[in-house]
């Protein structure tokens, strides 16, 4: 009887708006740059945030997830906090940027900023 592996699935889904916000950094990447780096620094009042930053080595611990315009790297340290999370990317008059649908926060700080686990 042949063992078949079965691909595991990424450790968040990103909408289209977000992979098209992917592909908009990647276009306009600094030298160098690989692909760009979500992870969840310690800060804000909850305790962790979302951080996007362009990456220009891939530690062997991060997962990479490959988007039509570039690489989306997620901190092998984040990964247990962003689990089953969908990113996505979201413009209206006054405000753009990622926003995140996690199941794993179990809180977050008034101004949206940080979130806890």
């Amino acid at each position: 009887m042949a063992t078949t592996i079965r691909a595991r699935p990424a450790a968040l889904t990103l909408t289209p708006s977000a992979e098209a916000r992917v592909a908009d950094l990647m276009a306009q990447a600094p030298g160098g740059a690989i692909g760009v780096k979500l992870s969840t620094p310690r800060r804000g009042c909850s305790g962790l945030a979302y951080s996007v930053d362009y990456v220009t080595a891939a530690s062997p611990l991060d997962e990479k997830i490959a988007t039509p315009g570039g690489d989306l790297y997620v901190d092998g340290a984040s990964l247990l906090y962003l689990i089953g999370s969908t990113m996505d990317w979201v413009e209206d008059d006054f405000t753009a940027g990622f926003v995140f649908a996690n199941p794993n926060a179990k809180g977050s700080c008034g101004c949206g900023e940080s979130f806890t686990v």
